[in-house]
């Protein structure tokens, strides 16, 4: 159960800084002096923010996968880190970039629930 649990919130955390690593920076283009930055600093700074991706990202799959003790399978890990990933992304898009979220989103995220229950059904 900890380890479950542990898993989980560590891919959060880790795809809060992923998600401002690869999209942020669209935001961040509106302040004139990170506008004016060229593109190989935008790039350095996003791998910056990458780099804390993974410092939360390889603990979780480490403390999760069943052959290091943990509560989930590979395959389970993968669609678990997909959920989280897409979770992340809407919130981050509602907050950051005001997006409506329309019928189709909310029906792509069921269908992700689906995912998850597949993937765990024996």
């Amino acid at each position: 159960m900890y380890n479950g649990v542990a898993t989980v919130s560590l891919l959060v955390i880790s795809n809060i800084f992923m998600t401002m690593a690869w999209y942020g920076h669209l935001r961040m283009r509106e302040f004139s002096w990170f506008g004016s930055l060229p593109l190989f600093v935008v790039i350095l700074i996003s791998w910056g923010i990458a780099f804390f991706e993974y410092c939360f990202q390889v603990p979780a799959n480490r403390i999760g996968f069943q052959g290091n003790g943990g509560s989930f399978s590979l395959m389970q890990l993968k669609v678990i880190q997909e959920v989280v990933t897409l979770s992340v992304f809407i919130v981050f898009s509602i907050i950051v970039f005001r997006i409506d979220v329309r019928w189709n989103h909310i029906l792509a995220m069921l269908l992700m629930v689906g995912a998850v229950y597949l993937v765990f059904k024996k």
